[in-house]
């Protein structure tokens, strides 16, 4: 029996908001514990709601840091600006603390820009959760069925069973007939998908518009200790882009560094035990007709027990991952045997085959048992930790009790055609000549998503300042994109023509244009196989 995914990119209003980078107005669990908190709330909301929105420069952003003294701290430091830190820096602004946040490299530069792309995040561990069952959430699933009928037509779409015939008509590249195994049929259910790297972005963008200060290329060092050595009250960082080292003081710090916070906890600490048991997961690109257009695949059981999805995604069809033990770095790459993992997984249910040339519980025995259920500490007094887990919640309520914290209390997604009837792209071809072009539904969808609110000013460069054109054929990614990720979050590597389009906005010299080329080519690298992998399906080699 095979399991599909058909895909929708009907999310949620808070999940499409921050996917697009714009607002995420959400209510607040916690109780609001100050007066004239609604009217500071209605402001936030409203400020980040705001088209015209603009975020402030990093100078602006990093003076901000360095003004959290100890007679004026930030209430909440946050280190690591992925998806769980910027959604901790969020969460805590909305609540009206005051919130910063440093990242050493770049938002979503690590493992939250390299999801599976499903909303979910949990059909692999649907089987654990039967067999240990917390009883006491049997109420908040009543609850949510009750959600699910009052939701009525807005659901996606039910689940569905297709036959065997049904089932190859529908996904064309799926094997009738397998070595041990014949197509029975398939169960088909509905899920959305998203853009990771933007939601991440969408998140600091947004919380910066909601009062944090966010900063990247920014490492702490050190910690801030109180005088007598016992509570952190701070941290000592390093702006990575100048080299500039300064204090920023605050209540809390919030470790949100992923696999990288035993590192933190150890800076605290140097006798702290460790909390991770790092893992790593791979994920291979085939071209488009392996997965049919808003259809994907799940192998439920791959050889050693593991789900191997295989999901369409930007004209392409993206397959994994693998889950293997692995030592920590900040550039990991893939390994030939996890990718080979993934091809035998997934060839087993396709008409298709491959060649490959050869060229925290630590009592876990491997890492497919390893719980990721999420852990909240504070082991060192003024640090909380989050791992294992997307909960930005649970950290910030740790935060507001560890440092005696007084917390306060639209997207459309037919925006698109606005787009696509009032702007053109006005681009130069290589003759040097500005020639119009329309703002097609591809590109104009594109940028809706992505950008959310803010789509506008993007498409409005693409027009005025003659950079509509395709960064790479068959892709809606426009030149404009860059020039507005350059004045507005902070974007400082690409190649090429990006690189072109940055030197302009940055005023870089040849030099500086050189070592940026070769930053990128090297993070670029880490996507490839150490060995150039060849498949093979009868028509096409690569």
């Amino acid at each position: 029996m095979a399991t599909a995914i058909c895909l929708s990119h009907r999310l949620g209003a808070a999940a499409v908001a921050a996917a697009a980078g714009g607002a995420i107005l959400y209510q607040r669990t916690l109780a609001t514990s100050g007066r004239g908190r609604g009217t500071q709330l209605a402001a936030i909301r409203q400020k980040i709601s705001d088209p015209n929105a603009v975020v402030s420069s990093r100078t602006i952003q990093e003076s901000a840091l360095i003004r959290a003294k100890s007679t004026n701290p930030l209430d909440v430091l946050v280190i690591g600006g992925g998806a769980t830190g910027c959604g901790v820096a969020l969460d805590a602004a909305t609540r009206g603390l005051r919130v910063g946040l440093v990242e050493r490299e770049d938002f979503s530069s690590g493992t939250s820009s390299r999801s599976t792309k499903l909303i979910h995040g949990g059909v692999r561990y649907l089987e654990k959760d039967v067999f240990n069952l917390d009883y006491w959430q049997l109420s908040w699933y009543s609850m949510s069925l009750r959600n699910d009928l009052i939701a009525g037509p807005r659901l996606l779409h039910l689940c569905r069973y297709y036959s065997a015939q049904e089932s190859s008509e529908l996904f064309p590249t799926l094997a009738r007939k397998g070595k041990d195994r014949n197509l029975k049929g398939m169960v088909v259910y509905y899920d959305g998908q998203m853009n990771d790297s933007r939601l991440n972005v969408g998140l600091a963008c947004t919380a910066t518009l909601a009062g944090a200060v966010v900063l990247n290329h920014a490492e702490v060092v050190s910690f801030l200790k109180d005088e007598v050595g016992e509570r952190i009250i701070g941290a000592r960082i390093r702006d990575n882009l100048s080299g500039k080292e300064f204090n920023s003081y605050a209540k809390v710090i919030v470790d949100a560094t992923g696999p990288l916070c035993d590192s933190a906890r150890k800076m605290a600490n140097k006798d702290a035990r460790s909390m991770i048991s790092p893992s790593s997961g791979v994920h291979i690109v085939l071209p488009d007709y392996y997965s049919p257009e808003g259809m994907g695949l799940i192998v439920p059981k791959a050889k050693d027990g593991r789900v191997v999805f295989m999901l369409p995604w930007l004209g392409r069809t993206i397959a994994g991952t693998t889950d293997s033990n692995t030592h920590i770095t900040l550039l990991p790459e893939p390994h030939e045997d996890e990718i080979q993992f993934i091809l035998d997984a997934i060839s087993d249910y396709l008409n298709v085959k491959w060649y490959m040339p050869i060229g925290n519980d630590p009592s876990a025995k491997n890492t497919e048992s390893i719980s990721r259920d999420r852990v909240v500490c504070e082991d060192h007094p003024g640090l909380v930790t989050i791992t294992g887990g997307n909960m930005a919640e649970d950290a910030v309520n740790a935060a507001i009790k560890s440092g005696k914290l007084s917390p306060t209390n639209g997207w459309d997604p037919a925006s698109f055609t606005v787009l696509a009837q009032q702007y053109v792209r006005m681009k130069k071809t290589q003759g040097g000549k500005v020639v119009p072009s329309v703002m097609d539904t591809a590109a104009a969808k594109h940028l809706s998503h992505a950008y959310g609110t803010l789509a506008e000013h993007v498409a409005a460069i693409a027009q005025n300042e003659n950079l509509g054109k395709r960064l790479a054929h068959g892709y809606p990614f426009l030149e404009a994109e860059v020039a507005y990720c350059a004045r507005n979050e902070y974007l400082g590597r690409a190649l090429p023509r990006i690189i072109e389009i940055l030197a302009t906005e940055h005023k870089w010299d040849k030099s500086r244009m050189k070592q940026e080329f070769q930053k990128a080519t090297k993070f670029l690298g880490t996507f490839k196989s150490a060995k150039n992998a060849q498949c093979h399906d009868g028509k096409h080699i690569w």
